[in-house]
């Protein structure tokens, strides 16, 4: 490696889970004598950290990959790598068809991006480095976050042992591992030392956490450890399933400040010819328990679940089910994806094929009753006060956005506020007081109370 220190910049793709990796790699080549850019035409180096979940993130991946090489076609790049789910899935086929690209790298490689970067510039042969994903970072690995100073995703585990007949996830992230509960609560110590006042825990099975260990680490025991960090303001739980939502865990998340009233859980479906079929372990009527449970145990929980339109097999009636449920339960914060055949999974054989017009016309139906209903829990919070932490300054409009305890970053709405009612105005990362004065089918409006 020469001596003049590299530039690197990286793109990431997809999920919060993949955001974190990227950050881990980041970190590491800082730490070897890499210098980060923000701008890839800036960089010697440029990292895609890619998503292939469904159709629609594989092409997005494609579609920057290629982007990327024409930097490198320009010259103003020296070397492509490709990273993260698509490049783990299918690394022979991507790199026959993407010669550009000097670097394959699967999941499970990211601690060793350094490494392989310097191995390559000895042989430049060699492409590929992807094998079966066992890496688990810790507290002690290097991050540099891409996220604002005030909150921060932190992955308490990786991998998954669900068998969803749609999903190819355990197949490009490995079996479920988690971290110990000493270094989750370590690094909640760091970031909160570091200005972090919002903690988001993410895995791909939050709720099965510690499991793996069978030293009786639990979900329930880290939280009660990580309230302890004084610093932390929010504690968020994302992606949770019903497994293991135990009574012990519910009081826990309703008698803490701390912990946010707010619970991501993917129900998918309500039909349980369909859940069957999704090889999802939970019938129609265990769902609406769960929803009954969790509502009663948390008066006050926002619940978020998402919802899969058009797998094989779902019928009119399958579908006006759905519909009922959606109507019946009143989400809080709903997402609806249209299936996605993937190759490698157990629904791609599945007979009963819905057409993709079928499955926009669904999705359609579902989102436009989402919003209806998201409309109205909004305007039902016109007077009421509530917590808002500060986020920026929505370009359109002018006024601070902010997100209170019922809005995951990036995926919820947003709270308009006019930061010229007080003086000075908050900055991000503040959590202020605010009434909310209006409401539109996601975001709320309010006004900044005078302290």
């Amino acid at each position: 490696m020469s001596s003049r220190k590299q530039k690197f910049s990286i793109v990431s793709l997809g999920c919060a889970r993949n955001l974190v990796d990227s950050e881990v790699m980041a970190g590491l080549l800082q730490q070897n004598h890499y210098d980060m850019v923000h701008e890839p035409e800036d960089a010697d180096v440029v990292l895609v950290n890619t998503c292939g979940f469904i159709d629609a993130a594989k092409a997005e991946s494609i579609d920057t990959i290629i982007e990327i090489s024409r930097l490198k076609e320009e010259g103003k790049i020296k070397k492509l790598v490709v990273a993260g789910c698509l490049a783990q899935r299918y690394p022979q086929e991507l790199a026959k068809e993407l010669p550009e690209v000097d670097l394959f790298i699967g999941t499970g490689e990211v601690p060793k991006i350094v490494e392989i970067l310097q191995r390559q510039e000895a042989d430049a042969n060699r492409r590929q480095y992807v094998g079966i994903p066992q890496y688990l970072y810790d507290h002690a690995t290097p991050r540099v976050r891409a996220t604002p100073s005030y909150t921060a995703f932190l992955k308490v585990s990786e991998g998954c042992d669900h068998k969803c007949a749609f999903c190819i996830i355990p197949q490009l992230r490995g079996p479920h591992r988690s971290r110990s509960i000493d270094s989750v609560v370590n690094e909640t110590a760091l970031l909160a030392q570091g200005g972090v006042k919002e903690i988001n825990l993410i895995a791909q099975d939050l709720t099965a956490y510690g499991r793996d260990r069978k030293d009786g680490t639990t979900l329930l025991g880290l939280l009660k450890k990580m309230i302890e960090v004084p610093e932390v303001v929010w504690i968020r739980l994302l992606y949770a399933y019903p497994n293991f939502l135990d009574e012990p865990l519910l009081k826990v998340i309703r008698e803490s400040e701390k912990i946010c009233k707010y619970i991501d859980i993917p129900f998918q479906h309500i039909s349980h010819r369909l859940l069957q079929r999704m090889r999802r372990g939970k019938s129609g009527s265990a769902v609406r328990e769960t929803v009954e449970k969790l509502r009663d145990a948390i008066p006050a929980l926002t619940l978020r679940t998402s919802l899969i339109v058009g797998f094989p097999g779902e019928t009119d009636e399958d579908f006006e089910t759905l519909l009922d449920f959606v109507e019946e339960t009143q989400f809080d914060r709903l997402g609806v994806f249209k299936y996605s055949e993937e190759e490698g999974t157990a629904a791609a054989d599945m007979d009963g094929k819905v057409s993709e017009e079928e499955k926009e016309g669904r999705w359609q139906e579902v989102m436009d009753l989402q919003a209806t209903i998201s409309q109205k829990k909004n305007k039902a919070l016109i007077g009421t006060i509530d917590r808002v932490m500060i986020e920026n300054i929505d370009s359109d409009s002018g006024k601070l956005a902010g997100r209170t305890q019922a809005h995951a970053p990036e995926v919820d709405g947003v709270v308009f506020t006019d930061g010229s009612e007080v003086s000075p105005p908050p900055k991000p990362g503040d959590i202020v007081d605010v009434k909310i004065t209006d409401a539109l089918e996601y975001d709320l409006i309010g006004e900044i109370l005078h302290a």
